[in-house]
């Protein structure tokens, strides 16, 4: 698996390693236009539609419900999470003592839940009749920060809930991997995300991308605020849903 320094478009689902902030740093900005060697043929190998509009969604805080799903395997391991600011190094604390898990247990405990649960976790709600719905009018594909080995499954987990679309594993930044998701289509591109360098990133690398900042989970939400380069920020499907069928509209489709 990668850690977060070599990854620095993921969640802290999908990665091992401690995630100090999850908000944009510069080291994470880098090149917003790379685009790692085995995203490559994952793309290459999709059969989209050109000139039919694509969605593009990541999978964690935008159809899967990562922090539910974190929180529930913390209990079983008497360990609670302490939302007071957007990190996980330093919020995990101990039941009963409030002991935060030193910095160098992160990697092994967020390693340990990626095995338990990272491939389970429920979808969020709104998100399978919305993109049924969306479905009829674009192409969906779910790029998603995990190794690749994990692919099959996250794939299986989210088509077994209702989610049946491609899933590409990436790793970095998106930005390289909408863009050229872009060029196959020639035409409208929705892009949602939790994290706002991965946002930023496809801003640059696809200026007419449609950007929307979608976190699931509300107290996530509330702590980080709408990214910058977003267009739209939102914590529900159906507003994310009116949102590009207004897009789609406005464009002809």
């Amino acid at each position: 698996m990668s850690s977060i320094k070599d990854d620095p478009g993921a969640t802290a689902s999908e990665v091992s390693g401690p995630r100090p902030d999850m908000r944009t740093s510069d080291a994470a900005m880098r090149d917003p236009l790379a685009i790692d060697a085995a995203t490559i043929p994952q793309i290459d190998a999709l059969t989209l539609t050109r000139g039919r509009p694509l969605i593009v969604s990541d999978a964690d805080e935008v159809l899967l419900q990562f922090m539910v799903g974190l929180e529930r395997y913390l209990d079983t391991q008497d360990l609670w999470i302490d939302l007071r600011s957007f990190a996980l190094s330093g919020n995990i604390k101990r039941k009963g003592t409030d002991e935060p898990v030193p910095p160098a247990g992160m990697p092994a405990l967020l390693d340990a839940f990626f095995a338990a649960s990272a491939h389970d976790l429920d979808v969020v709600p709104g998100a399978v009749d919305a993109l049924a719905a969306l479905s009829e009018r674009a192409q969906i594909v779910i790029l998603t920060n995990v190794p690749i080995e994990a692919k099959p499954r996250r794939e299986a987990s989210l088509a077994a809930q209702g989610l049946p679309y491609p899933v590409i594993a990436n790793k970095g930044l998106k930005g390289g991997a909408v863009r050229r998701l872009a060029e196959m289509v020639e035409a409208p591109v929705v892009f949602l995300d939790d994290i706002p360098h991965n946002i930023a990133s496809v801003a640059r690398a696809h200026a007419p991308t449609h950007l929307i900042h979608f976190i699931a989970d509300p107290r996530l939400a509330k702590l980080l605020g709408q990214a910058p380069d977003s267009h739209f920020h939102t914590t529900e499907w159906p507003a994310a849903r009116r949102f590009i069928e207004e897009r789609l509209d406005t464009e002809g489709f």
